[in-house]
């Protein structure tokens, strides 16, 4: 049984699996899960992945994958090369420290900025199978995180052609989609940030980003 790759285009999550995917030149087939239908909460998708999340791996009848963090590490494992998480000691240590400061001050900013603002999304500040109120000044506040995360990436790359280790990683690949989706609050590259702009030019020569 081939893997099977649960995406949604759309969505800077699976976005990073499929990246990771395409570097390791892993054969899986894909199917899409329309977020815009709800069909992440249907109950096909739920037997799944009770999480109602994406993306998903199914590796074999009997196991699936379902969250970014989980996949990574199975692909690291099982495909090594290119290594996307470093491969001594303290290049892990870094690229694991620069992935877990992009996900929480920008990865968490995004969904806050927009799931607590638009309209759309009444009852469902949170995504997951429960639905959530929205709390507006959370909306606010994620915006802020957004801007704070831009200027501290654009002093990090001031002299480097990737985020950590002197090598593309885990850090690189969810650093660019959560800033390409950013646009969905609003947020975009300017003149003030020349470094991220320079890095995200270099990483839209790779297929992979572009997948």
């Amino acid at each position: 049984m081939s893997i099977v790759f649960y995406d949604y285009s759309m969505a800077p999550s699976p976005r990073r699996t499929r990246i990771m995917l395409v570097e390791k030149n892993v054969p899986h087939d894909v199917i899409q899960v329309d977020m815009m239908k709800g069909e992440q909460l249907s109950d096909s998708y739920r037997a799944i992945n009770p999480n109602c999340t994406i993306p998903a791996l199914k590796i074999d009848e009997d196991v699936i994958l379902t969250d970014s963090a989980g996949i990574a590490v199975y692909l690291e494992e099982t495909y090594p090369e290119p290594a996307l998480m470093g491969k001594i000691l303290m290049d892990r240590v870094e690229i694991a420290s620069w992935n877990s400061q992009v996900e929480h001050e920008l990865g968490q900013a995004i969904p806050n900025a927009l799931r607590n603002t638009n309209p759309m999304m009444k009852d469902r500040a949170l995504p997951g199978p429960v639905n959530y109120k929205q709390i507006p000044e959370l909306g606010e506040r994620g915006l802020a995180q957004i801007d704070a995360f831009m200027g501290k990436l654009e002093e990090r790359l001031e002299g480097r052609d990737y985020i950590a280790a002197a090598q593309l990683s885990v850090a690189d690949i969810t650093a660019v989609c959560f800033l390409d989706f950013a646009k969905v609050v609003g947020k975009r590259l300017t003149d003030r940030h020349p470094n991220i702009q320079r890095w995200r030019a270099n990483l839209a020569l790779r297929p992979s980003f572009n997948a």
